[in-house]
């Protein structure tokens, strides 16, 4: 790979590190439960030698309650710290400075008896908001980047970047339902001005190494893709846009829209073509697994639907993203009791709704659809106790499934889901027209099949996906059919390669061509 290119051409793994591996069966001890700066060179060399990048999580947005700084900052109203996180003094009346509501549930607010005011945190009480509209904090951040690149990491996944700048003043939310807290994103997220400080914090930065930027960007459009990406105005390399996350992030009982997918993937393809580049996924730490959510986790088409979900997205133009244990299918978890969970968003959201005078039950039901801990629960390695995930006790319950669901059983079997991927992997990195041709969407006239074409000078892909639990009769255009088909990776046997013009996919079947 070209220095400029390697990340367009590369497939990223993300790793949660609580819930990949635990080698030593100590998981409470560079925060000491993953180990020492000493045991992180190590990682990056071995990373290096083996031709592999490294690229971690920058969070930037907020600090741990326990840092340095936000325990300076607590101490007194004229601390040298203070200015460093926003505190706020309360309303005459006693309340929240106003009504903003958490990301996490409840007040974005926390009360300090030391000094007797508010500190702002937009996620958990745990995370205190940086204030960066103070210099000095700025600095310290970019100092602490430039430390990590300069130790020769790859790169940064940049946590919650878009809420860095808050609305002028800290407004209250309209509050015509007169609710105790109101939902606040239009006052954080990708406001006027946040521009200013993204581009002090590249020059400062990333525009001085070769490295690889993902930002994580609630709140940002494709119509403001060139500020974020573009490859003259762009901060980052990629984003990882909520439009399509947000589709399978429902607490309600009803299926993903496929043609509402189709639309809003092809409104990024189409956005950033030319432009900039777009970050490929169906999973993160944040969001239920996709085989529960888009595919279907019964047992009978589980394999089926998780490859053909992969099918669907991993060959678009972007770098692909592949979180630890899509890769053998891992699905959402149900939990019976909600001392079961970890995640402080479902811990709060269940106390809300219990207030409310909702049922355990009901609030568990949302919780095996959407809740954050299905995808954190451990990596299923092997059927051996606790997934051989530790030999000690692990942070969080493994899913019941792992005996029949893990790393082990699918290396030994050449049509598992794992097996897939690496050929999905083999034919992206041998063909460079899964790298950089342009997506254009194929109408096939059916809402559940997505079908799309990868087409340059070097050579013509389809990419066809059945994302239903039912067959699926659609037509192909004429001009794709008039051409000689190769079929390079399917998900189920296929005994006739020919494309034809009306075609029947299985259930959740898919195919790749190459048109010659």
């Amino acid at each position: 790979m070209t220095n400029e290119n390697w990340w367009k051409e590369a497939v990223a793994y993300q790793i949660y590190p609580r819930s990949f591996m635990d080698s030593n069966g100590d998981y409470q001890d560079i925060m000491e439960e993953f180990g020492t700066m000493a045991d992180f060179d190590e990682l990056l060399e071995a990373v290096h030698v083996r031709g592999m990048k490294l690229i971690l999580d920058l969070v930037v947005n907020h600090t741990s309650d326990e840092h340095p700084w936000f325990l300076e900052s607590k101490k007194s109203k004229d601390n040298p710290f203070r200015d460093f996180y926003i505190w706020r003094e309360g309303t005459e009346e006693g309340k929240e400075p106003n009504n903003w509501e958490s990301i996490f549930g409840g007040s974005a607010w926390e009360f300090d008896e030391t000094t007797n005011e508010y500190f702002l945190h937009l996620f958990s009480r745990r995370q205190p908001d940086l204030n960066w509209e103070n210099k000095e904090v700025r600095q310290k951040v970019y100092d602490m980047i430039n430390w990590w690149l300069d130790k020769g990491i790859d790169g940064f996944r940049v946590d919650a970047i878009s809420h860095i700048k808050k609305r002028p003043g800290l407004p209250d939310m309209p509050n015509p339902n007169d609710e105790k807290y109101v939902s606040c994103f239009d006052m954080h997220m990708n406001q006027e001005g946040i521009h200013e400080y993204l581009d002090e914090l590249k020059s400062e930065t990333f525009a001085k190494y070769d490295i690889m930027t993902v930002g994580e960007a609630n709140g940002v459009k494709v119509g403001d893709a060139d500020l974020w990406v573009g490859e003259e105005n762009g901060k980052f390399n990629m984003i990882f846009q909520f439009e399509s996350m947000d589709l399978w992030r429902k607490t309600d009982d009803s299926a993903t829209s496929i043609a509402d997918l189709k639309e809003v993937l092809t409104k990024w393809q189409n956005g950033l073509e030319g432009h900039g580049w777009n970050a490929l996924f169906i999973e993160n730490h944040d969001i239920p697994r996709a085989v529960s959510t888009l595919g279907n986790d019964d047992s009978s088409i589980w394999e089926i639907s998780a490859k053909s979900i992969a099918t669907m997205y991993f060959f678009m133009k972007g770098t692909p993203f592949i979180y630890q244990g899509q890769e053998i299918g891992m699905t959402n978890v149900h939990f019976k009791s909600i001392d079961d969970y970890n995640d402080v968003n479902a811990k709060n959201m269940y106390d809300i709704m219990k207030e409310n005078g909702a049922s355990e039950q009901e609030i568990l039901n949302i919780l095996w659809k959407n809740g954050r801990d299905n995808a954190r629960t451990p990596m299923q390695w092997n059927s051996q106790e606790n997934a051989g995930f530790t030999s000690g006790t692990p942070w969080i319950k493994t899913n019941e499934n792992f005996k029949d669901i893990n790393v082990e059983n699918q290396e030994v079997d050449g049509n598992s889901i794992l097996a897939y991927y690496k050929k999905m992997i083999n034919l992206r990195k041998a063909n460079k027209s899964l790298v950089y041709a342009p997506y254009e969407l194929v109408d096939v006239k059916s809402e559940p099949v997505y079908a799309y074409t990868r087409k340059d000078e070097n050579g013509t892909f389809l990419i066809i996906s059945n994302l239903s639990t039912e067959s699926q009769f659609f037509e192909l255009p004429k001009e794709l059919t008039k051409l000689n088909a190769e079929l390079c990776l399917s998900n189920i046997d296929v005994p006739v390669e020919k494309l034809v013009d009306k075609m029947e996919f299985s259930p959740f079947e898919a195919r790749v061509y190459r048109l010659i």
